[in-house]
């Protein structure tokens, strides 16, 4: 299995990059978000990858980010998600954003994304939450000391990847009186 990819970029077009690694080029689909952090042509890029085995095919994914290549992951563990759509989803906005979206349930945002129905996007939000939306706070609130559970909720966006200030204001004025609730509340008011 190729995880990671360290070389030049030799082509960098919309949906694809080439990156030559020693001679050989490699061709990975990449997400735009991943694409926004891959230099022009001639410069050099390191990018972790996944390979999809195929009957007709071997395909070759690059990501930005190890976060971004979980989230991939995950997403191909839907039902009725495969690669594609998986990078659609995953073009929406950078990796904390999407935990955002699920953490919060924000199905309508799923939705917009090309190939997503209603049913898709309400079964990523069921499936992944558990494992991205929750999962990160959890850490938070295992290596807390407090059982206040707004001091829970702010660890909880700070694995989350807010900053200390970001977290208090998403914070101030969330309703709820489990850290989840205060988290979702916080996050559907950071959509808005």
């Amino acid at each position: 299995m190729i995880a990671l990819l360290s070389g030049t970029v030799a082509v960098r077009r919309g949906d694809h990059v080439v990156v030559d690694c020693g001679g050989v080029g490699y061709r990975l689909a990449v997400s735009t978000e991943t694409l926004r952090q891959v230099p022009a042509v001639g410069g050099e890029s390191v990018l972790h990858t996944h390979m999809v085995v195929r009957d007709d095919a071997l395909a070759l994914y690059g990501f930005a980010t190890e976060q971004e290549r979980e989230l991939f992951l995950m997403l191909l563990g839907v039902q009725s998600v495969g690669p594609k759509v998986a990078l659609a989803v995953l073009s929406g906005g950078p990796p904390r954003e999407l935990l955002a979206t699920l953490a919060a349930g924000d199905s309508a945002r799923l939705q917009a994304v090309p190939g997503i129905g209603k049913r898709t996007a309400e079964r990523i939000i069921v499936e992944l939450r558990e494992k991205v939306g929750v999962s990160l706070p959890e850490q938070a609130i295992s290596v807390s000391r407090s059982e206040d559970p707004l001091t829970i909720a702010r660890e909880g966006l700070l694995g989350l990847g807010y900053t200390p200030v970001e977290a208090d204001e998403l914070l101030d004025g969330a309703a709820g009186e489990r850290p989840e609730d205060l988290i979702a509340d916080a996050l559907r008011s950071a959509r808005r």
